[in-house]
């Protein structure tokens, strides 16, 4: 389909963060993907705020790292924790527009959406490309050491236009490593993730914090 990307030029990788952070006052899904034009091996990673991958469909862009880590979090009030229903987290990120390079709002609410990103360009060497994510076994509370569960935290995908359904579907954190997609050589994929957290018990207060790492790799 086309519309439409940190780069990377033996074992090729790039990486990106995100944080995930929950407060209380007490204890269908779709993607882009977009073909890029063939060339020397090289990735490219974002998750929310990043930096331009290049021209349109060639990732092209400078070579090296760019943007910050975001934050999604979920602040929860005392009738929010009792009650126990699944709360939307919120995020920091800012990023709408893709950085495929062509302008496409993929994002249009980045303050409840995490825009993810990643491309394989190639000419010769591996086929494709493989996206995972790793995260803790938990979220921590670093004052009293309490900790929730990362299981706890799931998304939802979606890229509004798109008819490419689950090329980085929605899903759940696994505290380890866990597939998410494989990226096709000369093929850029993104979609927005909505995080929420499933609230499934009365937490002590406090502040619970975590970081997940998304990787594209190719041997």
């Amino acid at each position: 389909m086309k519309r439409s990307p940190c780069s990377s030029t033996h074992r090729r990788w790039a990486a990106a963060c995100l944080v995930l952070l929950c407060m209380g006052e007490m204890a269908g899904a779709h993607a882009w993907s977009l073909t890029l034009t063939a060339g020397a091996r090289r990735l490219f990673l974002h998750v929310g705020n990043g930096t331009l991958s290049g021209a349109s469909g060639t990732l092209n862009g400078a070579v090296g790292t760019g943007g910050i880590v975001n934050t999604v979090q979920a602040s929860l009030t005392t009738a929010q924790l009792i009650g126990g229903a699944p709360v939307a987290m919120t995020s920091d990120s800012t990023q709408s527009v893709s950085l495929y390079g062509d302008g496409n709002i993929t994002c249009p609410s980045p303050d409840s959406q995490v825009m993810i990103g990643a491309g394989y360009r190639r000419n010769s060497g591996a086929t494709s490309a493989m996206l995972t994510v790793v995260s803790p076994l938990n979220l921590t509370n670093l004052s009293t050491g309490d900790t929730i569960p990362i299981t706890q935290i799931s998304w939802t995908a979606s890229a509004p236009g798109s008819g490419a359904p689950n090329v980085i579907p929605g899903g759940a954190f696994t505290g380890g490593s866990q597939t998410l997609a494989t990226v096709p050589g000369n093929t850029y994929v993104e979609n927005c993730h909505s995080f929420a957290y499933a609230n499934s018990a009365v937490r002590a207060q406090g502040t619970y914090t975590g970081t997940v790492t998304y990787t594209l790799s190719s041997p």
